[in-house]
């Protein structure tokens, strides 16, 4: 009997739009792949939805809160429907940054130093020395960072905002200087290393990430010594250290600049990563000879519970 299969897309964070990309990418490569698919734009009524579906495996190609979370993951083990990328904890730890660095910290992995606090008294004065960086605690494609320059005079203003959307927690942590690399794990295998650069010369933002000829990648990415084999061992190390399963990407941070200290930090672990045929994960599979339709196909029959 065919299997069917529930691509959940589009969801109630404001990554909305890209997972409705992702969604509907992957439910296209599924279908072509010989299952039966279902797309569903997640909903508050989410768990009735999928309760009268019941799918053979749920793809979960949502991104942001309430679906890279745990929220969603939680919700899936109730109704004991198999699902892909990661589970309940993974989810909810690799979201929370801040949390997400105490684990990475205790395993030795590298990261920026830091401090969370509330958005209020990162906007009165410098929590850190410029240059440093703040994100909120909580979401995902770089949305609310803000770099404070070196010479700044005070701390961005819009953190006060009365619509600030991006909940009242931020983590500030020393900003990185250097280059963006990423890697991803598929399995339980380490593939290689991109690295990313904004087309217009600035930083690797939301509209950089997502924006036609936003970004360049590099594949594989020009790096001395042992730089390269350094990045894919963090990566499957964060990987196993949050207990992700199936697919996920770190990105890091690489000081080559001049003058610059040299070192390779973690800045984040991603359980959804971006799933167009011309995201970063897809385009890691690809260069190591694995297909969009190969790729997706192993992700479902990855599927479960208990992840």
């Amino acid at each position: 009997m065919t299997k069917h299969v529930a691509v959940l897309m589009g969801g109630l964070s404001v990554e909305r739009e890209v997972s409705l990309r992702s969604g509907e990418a992957c439910a296209k490569a599924i279908e072509a792949e010989g299952f039966k698919v279902t797309r569903v734009d997640v909903d508050r009524n989410i768990a009735g939805t999928l309760a009268n579906l019941l799918p053979d495996v749920a793809f979960n190609a949502l991104h942001g809160r309430f679906g890279e979370d745990g929220i969603i993951q939680g919700i899936l083990e109730m109704l004991r429907i198999p699902y892909t990328h990661s589970g309940v904890l993974a989810s909810a730890l690799a979201m929370r940054k801040d949390r997400a660095k105490d684990f990475f910290r205790a395993a030795g992995i590298p990261v920026a130093e830091g401090i969370t606090t509330d958005r209020f008294t990162a906007a009165k004065n410098h929590v850190l020395p410029p240059p440093y960086v703040i994100k909120p605690v909580d979401e995902g494609s770089s949305v609310g960072v803000l770099i404070v320059r070196e010479g700044a005079n005070r701390p961005p203003q819009e953190l006060t905002k009365k619509d600030w959307p991006h909940g009242d927690q931020v983590l500030v942590e020393r900003y990185v200087a250097g280059r963006e690399l990423t890697s991803a794990v598929i399995g339980e295998k380490a593939y290689d290393v991109i690295e990313i650069r904004a087309a217009d010369g600035g930083w690797y933002d939301y509209n950089a990430k997502y924006a036609k000829g936003g970004s360049i990648h590099v594949l594989p990415a020009k790096l001395k010594g042992n730089i390269y084999q350094i990045v894919q061992e963090l990566t499957l190390k964060a990987h196993r250290t949050l207990g992700c399963r199936g697919v996920s990407r770190t990105d890091f941070r690489y000081d080559d600049s001049p003058g610059g200290t040299g070192e390779v930090v973690v800045l984040e672990v991603n359980t959804q990563p971006g799933m167009t045929e011309t995201s970063l994960v897809p385009e890691l599979a690809g260069h190591a000879g694995l297909k969009f339709g190969e790729l997706v196909r192993w992700m479902v029959e990855d599927a479960s519970c208990d992840r």
